[in-house]
């Protein structure tokens, strides 16, 4: 189902209040009406102290933000949800201390809410998997630091990256930040990533041979001027990521750095669709159980 784009007046209007907020929520989660989690009764009444509703069966109390990704928090609603609103309408994305000043609260929290909606996105992605013909290949991610380049840099975190190539664009990808590239690592990259006997495409780098168990693989050692030729894609989505980490944020250190690889895969996931995000991610936001902080 095709899911409504959403300009900033539009959000604006829909969601000016707390108390729009609220019913908004409570309309998505119970569309027909209440049901308790615990016994699936259909009857409750609303506690006049607190949004909460409490089960005339077996008299569990669920409030509207329970097992949400809003569970717990203290953050009003109507921040979470411009939050979602910046994050998304910006394909670029938006830094923890931008979004502090634009829904008013400090960075500690403007960085949390951020952490939370980054780990639904990979995890949202984390569900599907790559088909046809993959290109795979590693990048290094992380600051500028004198001695050796490419593999085996120093102070860089390895990212192995998988791309469906359609010819004349690319389909979906996947990215996941490893301590190093190495037969384990991609051996779990595949089976979280990809669908089993696809024909996939890399640069003959010998870690990558395990790919040869699950997959069709063709490996070819190619020359520098030759490797656009035959993974064209992988290069282009590594090219776009380091755009991305550096445009808006001028680096990721390798503690967050999976956090920004969910983010960056859920919008080239996503990038025909850009107008919908921002309500595909409230309604992400909505059906994704509780991330705890840390």
């Amino acid at each position: 189902m095709k899911t409504p784009g959403a300009s900033f007046f539009e959000w604006q209007r829909q969601f000016g209040s707390e108390i729009d907020c609220l019913n908004h929520l409570k309309h998505m989660r119970w569309p027909i009406g209440f049901i308790c989690p615990r016994c699936s009764c259909e009857h409750s009444y609303q506690l006049a102290t607190r949004d909460v509703y409490e089960c005339s069966q077996c008299h569990k109390q669920t409030s509207i933000t329970a097992d949400t990704l809003f569970h717990g928090s203290r953050i009003p609603l109507a921040k979470w949800f411009w939050a979602i609103y910046f994050l998304g309408s910006d394909k670029g994305s938006i830094s923890a201390l931008r979004l502090s000043k634009l829904i008013e609260v400090n960075w500690r929290t403007a960085r949390l809410i951020l952490s939370k909606l980054r780990t639904a996105m990979g995890h949202r992605d984390s569900l599907y998997r790559l088909s046809g013909i993959i290109e795979i290949d590693d990048a290094l991610v992380g600051g500028k630091r004198k001695g050796k380049r490419g593999r085996g840099a120093a102070g860089k975190t390895p990212v192995l990256v998988a791309v469906e190539s359609k010819g004349k664009g690319a389909g979906f990808i996947a990215m996941q930040a490893v301590d190093s590239v190495c037969h384990e690592a991609v051996k779990d990259f595949v089976t979280r990533h990809l669908n089993a006997q696809q024909e996939v495409h890399t640069d003959g780098f010998p870690a990558l041979n395990i790919i040869d168990n699950t997959q069709q693989h063709e490996a070819r050692v190619t020359p520098s001027e030759l490797v656009d030729e035959w993974l064209p894609w992988v290069h282009i989505a590594i090219g776009n990521l380091k755009a991305f980490l550096l445009g808006t944020f001028h680096g990721v250190s390798g503690k967050y750095l999976q956090e920004y690889l969910g983010e960056f895969c859920y919008r080239f996931n996503r990038r025909k669709m850009e107008k919908e995000i921002p309500n595909r991610l409230l309604k992400l936001a909505i059906i994704h159980a509780p991330v705890h902080s840390y």
